[in-house]
């Protein structure tokens, strides 16, 4: 089963972690406080670091195991002075992704640099936020339309750290007090909706007790495989975001099948872990918002707002289910002055980072910032990294195109929604560039028209030039009729073709004589047709590009016409003496070669002609 598995990787990671590790910080006290209300796991832990020895202390260590660290998408430390609160306006402490010697290879550390070292005895209290996502697993991991969605959590009631830990206490916060089953150790106690454990006194370095808890979490599971969002500025007053989502329900799969009338009669019974909307918090003073999909715009969303936001509530055209996808695209244009600034003679603009939707995670985001055309000197301030290059798009009235600045982040939260800049220089009087460029073409167009409307633009009929045309539209005509003949002569060729097969249906020689005697005056009185044909275009300059091609092309026809008689006469002749069909077939057979081979050459001749 599966939760058996994964708790026997647990027992494995705790007999990896029993190795001893020695520091002179100790954590006097540490409270953790997990929130499991949503699909995105939130960990606060409050730890109190003491120096017990007598070298001064920079650091703070933070370890999580490799599956915390693949799942950790934001971590932020600050000090605390409260009890337990962390105050407002704290800045946060550098946190950054160290590989200390001697330590467990199975754990991932961060270092948090202190405000100032701790000499012995000095204590510092600190908050450490930390946010999961993909951490709550569903189980069963397919349910029906019916069934509520049961996820479960895995943790430890012992806090991870390489220190010493003199008193610790934990508590779980869960949706509701519904809950399936948790593992119950030592100082264990529940009170409603929220699970407590300890406090445990005097714990080693990297104590660790994994507990699991498995509960009702009817929470909708909606994850942005990719969120694609397009900032597009105009210095002519506007900001234009593009936001292109491909969601889906990333929580227990769906099984057997759908009803809508259940789904209908009750929702919140029949769907209850089901994506039926989406709430995405919007700038203030928002317009021209639309919300649509491959097969258009999208009725079911109300809008809001007043001088502090604007709010979007969507509806999806079908409830989202486990496993199901969606995608649709959110579009809207904001005030320039409201986000783009002026600083030491660069514009920037001030946005936020993330999704305006509540709850949402999101496995890529990628952010397009397009520039001016013009734009340049462009750099990047970001809250926290991210992977980062430059394209360049094309739109109306662009001759270089515009810089994109692309901007890209995966395990996205909504912590993370935060606001980055983009710098860059500007000329203002690019920004006339386009309106000019407009104004230019209308007025060329207009001289353009002006002039062709005025001007005599006819050809002489005396001029070099027409006298050329006339000449080669008479060589057209010429070409025309050779190619017609060419068409008649391969129509008696077929004529030729079947009388010879009438004479293998009838044995009627005299009437297949006749007929090749008919056909062969018709071929005589087109070839004396084509002569006076060939003499013009002989004689004509113009048809010098062409002239090879027609020549070649009647000679071929002769030869064709030549091997037809002879082919015809041979198995006439074979039927006079009774041959046999096979005797026939052998004496034509190397005749019939050379006419199909001819017969192709001709009709290749014809189509260079007709494109010549």
């Amino acid at each position: 089963m599966r939760m058996g598995s994964r708790f026997d990787l647990l027992l494995f990671t705790i007999a990896l972690l029993s190795v001893p590790v020695l520091s002179d910080l100790i954590l006097s006290k540490v409270d953790r406080r997990i929130d499991l209300t949503s699909q995105i796991v939130r960990i606060t832990s409050t730890l109190k670091v003491e120096n017990e020895g007598t070298d001064l202390v920079s650091e703070v260590l933070l370890a999580f195991t490799d599956n915390q660290a693949k799942n950790l998408a934001h971590l932020v430390a600050t000090p605390n002075e409260g009890k337990g609160k962390a105050k407002s306006s704290a800045v946060s402490l550098p946190v950054e992704v160290v590989h200390p010697k001697g330590m467990p290879p199975a754990l991932t550390f961060y270092s948090v640099s202190l405000p100032k070292g701790l000499g012995k005895g000095d204590t510092f209290t600190l908050d450490v936020f930390a946010v999961f996502t993909h951490a709550l697993q569903p189980f069963p991991e397919k349910i029906s339309q019916a069934d509520i969605q049961l996820v479960v959590f895995y943790e430890t009631a012992h806090y991870l750290s390489p220190y010493m830990a003199k008193v610790q206490s934990l508590s779980v916060k869960l949706p509701d007090a519904r809950i399936e089953s948790f593992t119950k150790i030592e100082n264990t106690k529940i009170q409603g909706s929220e699970i407590k454990y300890g406090p445990y006194e005097n714990l080693p370095p990297f104590s660790y007790s994994p507990i699991v808890v498995h509960f009702e979490g009817n929470q909708p599971f909606a994850v942005a495989q990719e969120l694609v969002r397009e900032l597009e500025i105009s210095h002519w007053g506007s900001v234009q975001v593009t936001e292109h989502y491909n969601l889906i329900h990333g929580g227990a799969q769906s099984k057997g099948e759908f009803s809508r009338l259940d789904y209908q009669a009750r929702p919140y019974i029949r769907g209850a872990s089901a994506v039926k909307r989406l709430v995405a918090k919007l700038p203030p003073r928002a317009h021209s918002v639309y919300y649509r999909d491959e097969i258009g715009n999208i009725s079911t969303s109300n809008l809001w707002g007043d001088l502090k936001k604007t709010e979007l509530v969507i509806e999806p055209r079908y409830p989202i289910f486990g496993g199901w996808r969606t995608a649709f695209t959110i579009g809207y244009g904001l005030p320039l002055q409201d986000f783009l600034f002026e600083s030491e003679r660069k514009r920037y603009l001030n946005m936020s980072f993330g999704s305006p939707m509540d709850e949402v995670v999101i496995d890529t985001l990628i952010v397009k910032v397009v520039l001016p055309e013009g734009s340049r000197d462009i750099s990047v301030s970001a809250p926290f990294p991210v992977k980062q290059w430059q394209e360049t798009k094309l739109s109306h009235l662009d001759v270089v195109g515009r810089p994109v600045i692309v901007l890209e982040k995966t395990n996205v939260v909504p912590e993370h929604n935060q606001y980055f800049q983009v710098y860059y220089k500007f000329n203002s009087l690019s920004m006339f560039r386009e309106p000019l460029m407009l104004i230019s073409g209308y007025f060329f167009l207009f001289v353009a028209c002006i002039i062709y409307t005025h001007a005599d633009l006819s050809i002489s009929k005396s001029s070099p030039s027409y006298l050329a045309k006339l000449q080669w539209d008479e060589v057209q005509a010429a070409v025309q009729q050779v190619h017609n003949i060419m068409n008649r002569c391969l129509t008696i060729h077929d004529k030729l073709e079947a009388s010879l097969r009438d004479l293998s249906r009838t044995g009627d020689v005299q009437a297949c004589k006749a007929a090749r005697k008919a056909l062969d005056g018709v071929l005589k009185d087109l070839s004396k047709d084509l002569k006076p044909l060939l003499a013009f275009l002989q004689s004509s300059p113009q048809a010098a590009p062409i002239l090879s091609k027609v020549e070649e092309l009647v000679a071929k026809e002769r030869d064709l016409q030549e091997k037809l008689m002879v082919k015809h006469a041979t198995v006439v002749d074979c039927y006079e003496k009774n041959s046999g069909r096979r005797e026939t077939e052998n004496r034509v057979a190397s005749q019939q070669q050379k006419i199909a081979a001819l017969r192709q050459e001709v009709d290749d001749l014809l189509e260079i002609i007709d494109e010549i």
